[in-house]
């Protein structure tokens, strides 16, 4: 099926399962410790034996001697892979650091051995006894100092990544009220609960793994890749992830060493990355620093806006691009946007939940903030002046659908913005300083082609596959939802099988496409289903109403189960249309926090996120997304930062001992609300993801509002309170 025109009225608009709230089909599962995760897949093959990985201990150099003999006669051990001994695997998509084999050293914690043994504790015993010469090399870790000479990134179409509009020097200039601030983010970790992992068997020439990735054709193609196979001999199987925040859109050396593991032993290998190699070993969300310079006049319409970036990445290319969704939010005739990566040796920085405008909006709602102060005028008010018509960057596209100040407006109201005592630092509850913030949020809402196969039994059964996956989002729901609404069923007479490459392939989860774009390619292939049934039966599949395991045709009725058992699949993709609209999805977020006035602890009250993402096919499930999403806000508003060694190249506290993220106790109330919104732009489904749009601005309203409760302004994340303490009254 291929989407060309906008989505006219159809059998979602009368729709009696999707978008109702319905609780996750895979809960039971997870609650009771029977859904299967990677590690923990002793079922799917025999005599698994187990892998250990030992990480460099230098961050640039080469290995000069590695002493593994004996790691090879310790008790279990049946092989060890070293890294001084193998040839270089290759990379496989978006791996910017070297996966496995020689004696170059790229970054810290780089997989330089594997152990596999008949035990876990015998592997990590071995591994203990692997003796390493290094070479070290001098290194590039600090953003700070490369930064004023780094050069501009190159944009989607190669150039470099410098956009203008208008004359942005001149009329910042000119601006009676201006605000030039500079804000840094910091490193963070994707800390997802499960770890990499994976089980790898082979069958003669054919490689299975049971692995934990967010893109199973993705990861598919990248294994055939690496180890130089044809990509038909690879199988990748992922059914339940326990966490991946973009930090497993891509293969890593856990996969690449089982499979390594499996064939020099000659028989399966389990490797899960252990914890303290996580954060350096894998991907991070880059760290940056931001400059806005923005220029309104005395009524507060904005005249001038610049926002430049700075980031840095081990291969100089691939950073944090904090400008993204600049271009798309506040109205200004003359603009500015520019990116800048520097070449650093840290660990390999890549896609987080978000990637660009996550930490984005960190800097561009406090400057907004900033702005609003100075004119005299009301934040959200601020805002409303300087709503676009159009896209404002220049590219003349049209808004598919937007409905932001609806978002400002309505949960101004909810939250009681009225209360808000513009003037900082005035509000006591006791020892405690109270203030509220507020930011708006836009994240792009992309689809990609996604495919699924559906299968009618004879007793009326219906079974969806498709290699989506789920990881914790509830795509098990909305896709039974999508299917079960298709062909008239009712949900639990659907059964959904994910995460294998052996079914058609799907977008996958990432980059927020997920929902939006699997659901749709279940609808493709239900719709073929209802037209192969027809076929069979002798109507036309496309007029007929499918609804309570019945299908009516004219004056013709029939069972579902009457059409037998078949089956059939679609793929769908997205026509060229799209490409005259910014599809994106919009939030106001909302933030009460609580400051102590003597020892400056900060406690978030409550917050309130208003979203506009299209329909949304499972309110429940969305609204567990956008919570955990303003949880991770927090987390890097107030909280988290991988703290870099400068002298030697690491992340220090690269465990969940050293690595702070929020608790229950950070975060009281969280609230959400769902315009809902159709988008016939989007698919066939009027849905937008909502699981990035979450995360993008709750953070800088925590930072406004912590500017409110104590009247001083700390523009490094996090804002911890060695940062303002001093400057308490």
């Amino acid at each position: 099926m291929k989407f060309e025109a906008a989505a006219g009225e159809n059998l979602f608009d009368r729709s009696r399962l999707v978008g109702q709230s319905t609780p996750r089909i895979d809960g039971p599962l997870k609650t009771t410790g029977t859904a299967p995760y990677a590690y923990e897949r002793h079922d799917v093959v025999a005599n698994q034996a187990y892998g250990y990985i030992v990480g460099a201990a230098i961050a640039k150099g080469r290995i000069v001697a590695m002493d593994t003999s004996h790691a090879r006669a310790a008790p279990g051990v049946l092989a060890v892979i070293a890294a001084p001994e193998t040839k270089p695997v290759g990379k496989g998509m978006s791996n910017n650091a070297p996966l496995f084999g020689g004696s170059e050293v790229s970054h810290y914690h780089q997989a330089v051995a594997c152990v596999v043994a008949e035990t876990f504790e015998q592997a990590r015993a071995a591994a203990a006894l692997i003796r390493t010469q290094y070479q070290h090399s001098q290194g590039n870790f600090d953003l700070g100092s490369a930064a004023p000479t780094a050069p501009l990134a190159k944009g989607d179409d190669g150039k470099p990544d410098r956009q203008t509009l208008g004359d942005f020097e001149t009329a910042f200039a000119a601006a009676p009220v201006t605000v030039d601030a500079r804000y840094t983010t910091p490193d963070e970790s994707h800390a997802m609960m499960e770890p990499h992992a994976t089980i790898a068997a082979w069958q003669g020439e054919q490689l299975t793994l049971w692995t934990s990735n967010q893109m199973i054709a993705w990861a598919k193609r990248s294994m055939a890749k690496i180890l130089q196979m044809d990509e038909a001999n690879v199988r990748i199987v992922s059914p339940y992830i326990g966490g991946g925040f973009g930090g497993k859109l891509f293969v890593r050396a856990d996969a690449v060493l089982a499979a390594l593991g499996a064939r020099a032993a000659g028989r399966p290998v389990k490797v899960a990355l252990q914890r303290p190699l996580m954060a350096n070993n894998t991907t991070h969300r880059h760290a940056t620093i931001q400059r806005l310079r923005i220029g309104a006049g005395r009524d507060g319409l904005i005249t001038a806006i610049a926002h430049e970036n700075w980031s840095g990445n081990l291969n100089g290319d691939d950073g944090e691009n904090g400008t993204l969704q600049t271009p798309k939010l506040y109205a200004g005739a003359n603009r500015l946007v520019a990116n800048y990566i520097a070449t650093l040796d840290l660990p390999e920085g890549n896609a987080m939940r978000a990637p660009g405008e996550a930490p984005g909006h960190l800097a561009l709602e406090v400057a907004m903030d900033e702005l609003a102060e100075k004119l005299g005028i009301d934040p959200i008010e601020l805002r409303i002046r300087n709503e676009p018509q159009t896209v404002p960057g220049g590219s003349g596209k049209r808004f598919s659908d937007r409905n932001l100040l609806r978002c400002l407006k309505e949960g101004a109201e909810r939250f009681g913005w009225s209360r808000r005592n513009p003037r900082p630092g005035q509000v006591r509850e006791g020892r405690w300083l109270i203030g509220m913030g507020v930011a708006a949020g836009y994240r792009g809402a992309p689809t990609m082609q996604s495919g699924a196969r559906v299968s009618l039994g004879s007793a009326g059964r219906l079974t969806v596959e498709t290699d989506m996956t789920d990881i914790g989002t509830g795509s098990y729901t909305i896709i039974a939802q999508t299917a079960a609404e298709v062909m008239g069923l009712p949900l639990d007479k659907v059964t959904v099988v994910l995460g294998d490459s052996a079914s058609p392939a799907s977008s996958g989860s990432g980059g927020q496409w997920g929902a939006a774009s699997s659901t749709a390619g279940v609808y493709a292939a239900c719709v073929n289903l209802r037209r192969a049934i027809g076929q069979k039966l002798g109507f036309d599949g496309d007029a007929a109403l499918f609804a309570g395991e019945r299908i009516v045709a004219g004056n013709r009725s029939f069972e579902l189960s009457d059409a037998g058992e078949i089956s059939a699949e679609d793929t769908i993709s997205f026509g060229a249309f799209k490409r005259d609209y910014d599809v994106g999805t919009y939030a106001g977020h909302f933030c009460e926090v609580a400051v102590d006035a003597y020892t400056g602890e900060c406690r978030i009250r409550r917050m309130l996120a208003v979203c506009d993402a299209g329909r949304i096919l499972n309110p429940l499930s969305a609204r567990s997304q956008v919570i955990g999403a303003m949880v991770m806000a927090a987390g890097a508003a107030l909280m988290e930062e991988l703290a870099v060694d400068k002298r030697f190249g690491f992340f220090v506290n690269h465990d969940l001992a050293g690595y702070e993220v929020p608790v229950h106790a950070d975060i009281p109330h969280q609230e959400v609300i769902f315009l809902d919104t159709l988008d016939p732009i989007v698919s066939p489904m009027k849905a937008k993801g909502v699981g990035e749009l979450g995360i993008c601005g709750p953070g800088a309203a925590v930072a406004n509002a912590l500017y409110n409760a104590t009247g001083t302004r700390v523009r490094d994340y996090p804002i911890t309170l060695d940062k303002y303490l001093d400057h308490l009254a």
